[in-house]
């Protein structure tokens, strides 16, 4: 008796326990597995008769089953209303990720338009991130592609200025950008602060949905100068007329009645779910996005879609701007939950509704469409993914298809500007949020030196991985890594990886053919003889994809580091020279270099530069 009463208690037992001492209020449970791994996060209007409702041993699901039989303690936090506990429950499951809870899996920020505000000469760009910066915000715009399409016909149509303080600071001449017709130039005051100012607000009052009044202020303008005979004046208001028109003809499906709404629509099939979402500002259709959510095999297949979505929306709005309305392609179980924490994230009215009839309805029912065919094609793509893996488990030798791949390459010019890149692939295809870049820092490398390039690079990722899975912290750790070179560079591979204790990931070396011909590539990997694939192989065509991905990465990221070097100026190095006495030295000396080769007492002449300031400039160009 003894020993059966030492014995820990497990799964309802343990439910049981808990429910004799839990209190009828709203709060949040988690359930909580071997080594302490969380296994469910959920909230409660009463987390007495929610918990209860698990020692019943009844009318579960098999996956309700085995999560419960696993559970082997359970943790609560109450709360003062229910409103309170969903929120809580949002912010548990995407910081815990339990395995058997609906997992948003992208949640990275959209991109949006911004005009800032904190500049003399507003400056219009794409952002992405906290609003941090004073200014106007436009989105979220469904891609990056999207934003920069939108702000280069606002640049033809509002002659906004789209460069840097720095730059916008040291121009003495317009830039390319006004020879285009892109740009008024305020930076040389070809445009007076009122008339630029007006131009801001035509574009904000067009950004914001007012995009009819600007066009027909604007074609009002054009008559004017027609009649005048100002025919240069009236052509370059028809261009801008024209890009106006474009942004607004490329925004297809624009809603009459909806001026600002996200619309979602939902669709499962064989254990998969795709969330469709599109986004609707100033009566415009931004774009969508199809996302794939980790489906929870404890929801009720009668709920699966409702639930799915119900778990997805409050996910999504924890990152997102919530727009004002809200359009569900099936009624969620939380719909006025989520209503009143939208309402106090935002301090304004958020409606959720599945709409049944008009205009609305065939939004949802198009975006539905658009989830049933996204899902269908991801189904094809990961039945194909997965014979793919399969191949390069078996040509490999994994003990399972891998689930993590990591490629690695260098890229620099005689060891210049040198740069790492790490791309990460799996059974969803390339993970691009994974993507990681390594600025090489050694200054003891040779330049050129590949292999030591290699060797920073692997040591700083898995030196890592080793130091955040001693803390305990959840770590992507990949199945199988892929490096982009031969017998030389895998053999600085493994040596690091050794040196670090992770000797259990297989590594693998991949040469370019003879002349670099693709489809003669050999594989090297510790212990056995190089070998090649078959030339039309699929699992060659796979991992010619992989080492492609990871060169452009490389070479990608190589030439954004080479063009901030070439574009720097040395005078931002110097100490009390900023934008403005930089513009005023640069209209005295042509260049840098003039300034460079000026003496103290020229640089005195110059407007705002002081005598200590022109030794001080003039020593940091002497300075051995």
């Amino acid at each position: 008796m003894a020993d059966d009463l030492a014995q820990p208690l497990i799964g309802i037992a343990v439910i049981k326990d808990h429910v004799r001492r839990l209190p009828d209020a709203p709060g949040v449970y988690r359930m909580v597995g071997e080594d302490g791994e969380v296994l469910y996060v959920g909230k409660a209007r009463s987390l007495k008769k929610r918990v209860s409702q698990y020692a019943q041993g009844r009318a579960h699901t098999q996956w309700v089953a085995h999560m419960i039989h696993l559970t082997r303690s359970m943790e609560f936090v109450t709360t003062e209303t229910e409103t309170e506990a969903l929120l809580l429950e949002i912010n548990l499951i995407k910081q815990l990720k339990p395995r058997f809870n609906v997992q948003l899996r992208d949640d990275k920020s959209f991109p949006e338009i911004l005009i800032r505000r904190d500049h003399r000469a507003a400056q219009i760009r794409k952002h992405r991130g906290a609003h941090t910066i004073p200014g106007d915000y436009f989105g979220p715009f469904a891609s990056a592609w999207a934003v920069n399409r939108t702000v280069n016909s606002l640049q033809k149509a509002f002659l906004l200025r789209s460069c840097s303080d720095s730059v916008f600071e040291s121009r003495t001449r317009p830039c390319m950008l006004h020879q285009i017709k892109r740009c008024s130039a305020p930076c040389v005051n070809l445009v007076s602060p009122e008339e630029y100012d007006q131009l801001v607000e035509q574009a904000h009052d067009f950004l914001r949905g007012k995009s009819r009044a600007v066009m027909t202020n604007l074609a009002g303008q054009m008559s004017e100068a027609a009649e005048a005979m100002e025919f240069e004046r009236a052509a370059r208001l028809r261009d801008r007329i024209r890009a106006l028109s474009s942004v607004s003809q490329d925004q297809s499906i624009n809603p009459v009645g909806v001026t600002e709404a996200d619309v979602f629509a939902v669709h499962a099939e064989g254990g998969q779910a795709c969330v469709q979402v599109f986004f609707f500002r100033a009566g415009q259709n931004w774009g969508n996005r199809a996302y794939f959510p980790r489906v929870a095999n404890t929801i009720e297949a009668a709920d699966e879609e409702p639930g799915i979505l119900d778990a997805f929306l409050g996910q999504f709005y924890e990152s997102q701007a919530i727009p004002r309305l809200i359009l569900l392609s099936h009624d969620v179980p939380n719909r006025e939950l989520l209503a009143e924490a939208f309402c106090l994230k935002t301090g304004h009215k958020v409606a959720i509704a599945k709409p049944v009839r008009g205009e609305k309805r065939d939004l949802v029912a198009h975006a539905l469409t658009n989830a049933r065919e996204a899902l269908g094609r991801k189904m094809a793509e990961s039945s194909a993914q997965g014979k793919l893996l399969a191949g390069v488990c078996e040509v490999f030798g994994l003990e399972s298809q891998p689930e993590r791949i990591e490629v690695y390459d260098n890229s620099h010019i005689m060891g210049t500007n040198a740069v790492g890149g790490m791309i990460v692939a799996g059974p969803d295809g390339f993970q691009k949020n994974q993507y990681r870049k390594f600025n090489i820092k050694s200054t003891e490398l040779t330049p050129g030196d590949d292999y030591g390039m290699m060797r920073e690079v692997l040591r700083r990722r898995f030196a890592r991985l080793v130091k955040e899975e001693e803390a305990g912290e959840s770590t992507p750790r990949p199945d199988l890594v892929l490096i982009d070179g031969g017998a030389g560079q895998l053999q600085a591979a493994v040596e690091v990886m050794a040196d670090l204790g992770v000797d259990d990931i297989v590594v693998v070396g991949v040469a370019k053919g003879p002349d670099r011909d693709a489809g003669l590539e050999r594989f090297f990997m510790p212990g056995k003889t190089p070998f090649m694939l078959e030339p039309k192989s699929p699992i060659l065509y796979y991992l010619q994809r992989l080492r492609d991905e990871a060169h452009r990465f490389a070479i990608g990221t190589h030439r954004v580091r080479r063009k901030m070097e070439m574009t720097r100026n040395p005078l931002d190095e110097i100490e009390g020279v900023g934008p403005g006495k930089k513009r005023a030295l640069l209209h005295a000396f042509g260049s840098a270099r003039g300034v460079s080769r000026a003496s103290a007492s020229d640089l005195v002449k110059v407007e705002g530069i002081s005598a200590a300031l022109a030794e001080r400039i003039f020593g940091f160009f002497r300075k051995a």
